[in-house]
């Protein structure tokens, strides 16, 4: 089984910063790629940020310049950093891996894994 634990939200206020953790449980061989993903009231879920096996990373233009999305040398963590954080930024950010492949015999393939979601409030 994988699971994704997502960490770091919390209450901010406009021009602070906060910093999100996302760590890959289980037995995992290979993921082709991780990211973030936020939705708020009444919106579609929006990508963030997302960096693949090879260390692309694309962020959305919404975000650019502002967050940064980092990942440890194992591959099985992502953070985000916000920085400058805007009311806008207001949502439930969920953690994302796709393609996990595990290191079990046989091998299982999660075309889609997502966390339970961390909230971030930020007020004017």
């Amino acid at each position: 089984q994988v699971r994704l634990r997502e960490s770091g939200g919390g209450l901010a206020q406009t021009g602070d910063s906060l910093r999100l953790s996302c760590v890959a449980d289980g037995n995992i061989a290979r993921i082709a790629a991780m990211g973030w993903y936020r939705q708020s009231p009444g919106s579609l879920r929006e990508r963030v940020a997302r960096i693949t096996d090879g260390g692309l990373v694309v962020y959305g233009d919404s975000v650019k310049g502002r967050f940064t999305l980092t990942r440890a040398d194992h591959k099985r963590t992502i953070y985000l950093q916000m920085n400058n954080l805007e009311p806008d930024d207001t949502a439930v950010y969920y953690c994302n891996a796709e393609q996990v492949v595990t290191a079990t015999m046989p091998r299982d393939t999660y075309p889609e894994v997502w966390g339970q979601g961390t909230l971030v409030t930020v007020s004017s």
